[in-house]
């Protein structure tokens, strides 16, 4: 499996598949979710694009530093494979907090992004995801990776799944998460410390935007994604009835299909 050091010396993996004489697409995961997390998408996507699929750091096989990670660094991980890869810009797809670091290509790199998927994400830190935050590094040191994955495989399941999830979740959980506790910790730290100057600077954003949510996403809401939608010009917003915030997985044919169409009318432009 390919490999790139990043600036500071983090070792950064990533996987190709797909084409290999279509477009280029980086996929950037979630919190503590390596790159098969995107594997409900991998058929779908690797038909039309060359894809490049990232373990961002702290998770899968990418070095797992200690301490805080910032945006700025995340952005740079991103843009090393690009550079290890021999590609001057690509279209970029993010998912929860791949999507704020997406945001972060579209704001302090814009030059190598092409096009914008922004699926359950957000561009600010509400005052109560931030408390959300706080206990989530809590749990994570007093009862550890396991004991954060079922509580958050709680927030990515929809409100009328809720009692469904919670006794499957002590099996399923760990599959999910598989990054250690410093690893979840520093990638929490990116969208803790989410900049509002950033924020304010997504109206400069001027490649074709999706953005993407479940109306049942309980983490970051509909409202989210319409403030992303109202800031970045042009932006298009696709909710998915009945989908949570793990609509990657559990709502993957629709995802993919407003995916498709989204890059459908891409290609057709550029």
């Amino acid at each position: 499996m390919p490999h790139v050091h990043a600036a500071d010396g983090t070792s950064i993996h990533y996987d190709n598949f797909g084409r290999t004489d279509g477009e280029p697409l980086v996929m950037i995961m979630g919190l503590a979710v390596d790159r098969w997390g995107w594997v409900r998408q991998r058929v779908s996507l690797g038909r039309r694009f060359r894809c490049i699929a990232i373990d961002n750091r702290g998770s899968g096989l990418s070095d797992k530093p200690a301490g805080r990670y910032d945006l700025v660094t995340m952005v740079d991980d991103v843009c090393a494979v690009l550079d290890a890869e021999g590609i001057e810009s690509a279209h970029v797809m993010g998912y929860s907090l791949g999507g704020v670091i997406s945001q972060g290509m579209g704001v302090l790199r814009p030059d190598r992004v092409r096009s914008l998927v922004l699926a359950s994400t957000a561009c600010r830190v509400q005052a109560w995801r931030h408390d959300l935050m706080s206990e989530w590094v809590e749990l994570l040191e007093t009862g550890g990776v396991s004991a954060f994955a079922r509580e958050n495989l709680r927030w990515i399941a929809a409100a009328r799944y809720v009692r469904w999830v919670a006794p499957i979740a002590p099996l399923f959980a760990p599959l999910m998460v598989r990054a250690p506790k410093q690893g979840v910790a520093g990638q929490i730290a990116v969208i803790t410390d989410i900049d509002e100057a950033m924020t304010d600077q997504l109206g400069e954003i001027t490649v074709p935007t999706l953005i993407v949510v479940g109306s049942q996403d309980i983490l970051t809401p509909v409202a989210d994604s319409e403030e992303i939608k109202h800031r970045i010009p042009h932006a298009t917003l696709k909710v998915i009835s009945g989908a949570a915030h793990g609509l990657v997985v559990t709502r993957a044919s629709a995802f993919n299909r407003a995916v498709s169409d989204f890059h459908t009318e891409v290609l057709a432009t550029s």
